[in-house]
């Protein structure tokens, strides 16, 4: 068995005066809606820096379908959206933060509406859907299946408008520069009935960026805000994006951050199955709108599986898919619409119905094949109710973050609000204790080289080991788990970090593999350690849920 790995404090060796730098107030790593939200939140006179790695339109904000949960109907109430968020959490969702969820989360969406997100609207009203577990109509949605698209452009809009923000594409974020430094180590796990940051002995003061050229610069920054998404490109099969790698997972804990919940990863149970087509997610809305599920034989099966049918929890639905793939020897399951008109597909599911005849599927006419894929991260980087991390002016929101609202299984549509709600907490808090920029300069002064391994070489690809990190976590990491297994893919994973270390390079495709592994690495330990199953982790040794031992929270970070 090869050696546990080692996961060093930065990258590259270099000299830091030796690279171009830029000073802001305010540095915002991510274009989706917590990075957005958070960049808008800071005062008109913060100078403020908004970057992304790939095309700011790249996040999965962008390409969220089914909407933004929020209760802002007479007929609903927040007490309501908390209950079905704690049930859907499997026992792991916090209650401080859920409550700030279901109470600040009209508001933020009241500000969306208010800056031009076109949200649908019906006889005069807002028209709300409902999704899975939810038990009220509450999902606010724009052009039909776009609600994140329609978000994300109206607040680079937004943005784009404000002299104080400056948005940058095509800018790989390596590494955080803190003060003091320190090398990293290896992973290490802790159990906390409550989620907690720990302790915060190094400030963030500073981030290291690569282009797609190769050249790197320093951005020296008062507070930093990581908004950097979710992983859903550790798998082979997912609906998540090209930019969804979970590179923010690595670089925050490389500095110093506590992740949490990792072993939680949630599969969609409704992706596109028609190789060799892409996994397209169908979203859950369709369900919420009277679609349901059928095996190869034709049979409705979900009401043999919970009372809730098709708008289960979304864990329960992906299992009831699966063992009814295994149990017909099929690939896929099918989605039938015909409890709905092709008028409706078309007005609320204009998205879905297009990619489908894209792919020669009229869904007006046809049952969807679907099968489960890889989502949604249910844990991230630790943060308290403010974004918070274990690093001095470092926070976090958004898919990347661990706020505690999700626990074990996401509810449907909380994703986004949460972005919005817990973005603006972390631009807010950022502002009210970031240290002053006469304090910056000092602290940059004493922090002249990088320490690290190896030097910038030549631009060397780690492209092919992206493609066998993704099948490794598909067959020994996905959504049901054995003990062996996770084991198995805990060493594959680490052979090929060794591989891909024998050629350092400082090319983005190689800073993103290195990332990739130490994330998938991370979440094989925790979903090896965690011997139970609940929410978005089941082990087939371990099937029952474990309140007495295992109603907490595992901790990862390095020694």
């Amino acid at each position: 068995m090869s050696a546990e790995p080692m996961f060093p404090r930065y990258l590259f060796s270099r000299e830091l005066d030796q690279l171009p730098h830029n000073t802001v107030d305010y540095l915002v790593v991510g274009s989706g809606i917590a990075g957005l939200c958070a960049a808008l939140a800071f005062n008109s006179d913060a100078r403020v820096l908004v970057v992304s790695k790939g095309e700011l339109e790249g996040s999965n904000t962008y390409h969220a379908q089914g909407g933004i949960a929020a209760v802002l109907d007479e007929r609903d109430a927040t007490d309501l959206h908390f209950t079905d968020t704690m049930r859907a959490g499997a026992g792991l969702s916090e209650p401080a933060p859920v409550r700030i969820l279901v109470e600040e989360g009209p508001q933020r969406v009241r500000e969306l509406l208010g800056v031009g997100v076109p949200f649908d609207k019906e006889r005069g009203s807002i028209a709300l859907t409902k999704e899975g577990a939810h038990s009220r109509r509450r999902i606010w949605h724009a052009n039909g299946d776009a609600t994140g698209r329609a978000i994300v452009t109206t607040l680079l809009a937004r943005a784009w408008e404000q002299p104080n923000i400056t948005l940058w594409s095509g800018k790989l974020l390596v590494d955080l520069i803190t003060q003091p430094g320190g090398q990293g180590g290896k992973i290490q796990l802790a159990r906390n009935r409550e989620l907690s940051p720990l302790a915060r002995r190094r400030r963030a003061i500073g981030a290291l960026l690569l282009d797609q050229d190769g050249k790197s610069e320093v951005v020296w920054a008062r507070g930093i805000i990581m908004a950097t998404g979710g992983a859903g490109q550790l798998y082979e099969y997912t609906t998540n994006p090209e930019l969804a790698t979970g590179s923010g997972l690595a670089i925050a804990l490389r500095a110093g951050a506590t992740l949490a919940d990792l072993e939680f990863f949630q599969f969609h149970p409704t992706a596109l199955y028609l190789p060799p087509a892409p996994r397209f997610l169908i979203s859950e809305a369709v369900r919420g709108e009277g679609a349901i599920l059928r095996n190869i034989h034709g049979e409705r099966f979900m009401p043999n599986y919970h009372k809730l049918a098709e708008l289960a929890p979304r864990d329960v639905v992906s299992r009831a898919i699966m063992r009814e793939i295994k149990q017909t020897d099929s690939k896929c399951v099918y989605l039938d619409l015909a409890a709905l008109s092709p008028e409706l597909i078309g007005e609320r599911f204009p998205t879905i119905h297009q990619r489908c005849l894209r792919y020669g599927l009229d869904i007006t006419k046809e049952m969807i094949p679907v099968a489960p894929a890889a989502h949604y991260l249910m844990g991230g980087i630790c943060t308290d109710l403010a974004g918070r991390t274990g690093v001095r002016g470092l926070y976090a929101a958004g898919e990347v973050a661990c706020t505690g609202v999700h626990g074990a299984n996401r509810l449907a549509s909380n994703s986004l609000v949460e972005g919005a709600v817990f973005g603006r907490r972390a631009a807010l808090a950022a502002q009210a204790e970031s240290i002053t920029s006469s304090e910056l300069a000092a602290l940059s002064k004493q922090v002249q080289i990088l320490e690290g391994r190896g030097e910038f070489g030549p631009q060397l690809s780690c492209k092919a080991k992206v493609p066998q990190l993704q099948r490794i976590m598909n067959d020994y990491v996905g959504m049901e788990r054995t003990g062996g297994q996770l084991a198995v893919g805990e060493r594959l994973l680490a052979e090929l970090l060794a591989q891909a270390r024998t050629q350092i390079s400082c090319s983005q495709d190689w800073v993103e593999c290195e990332n990739m592994l130490t994330g998938a690495i991370a979440i094989a330990k925790a979903a090896a350690a965690r011997q139970e199953s609940r929410g978005g982790h089941e082990r087939l040794d371990f099937p029952n849920r474990d309140d007495e031992n295992w109603q907490q929270h595992l901790l990862v970070n390095l020694k």
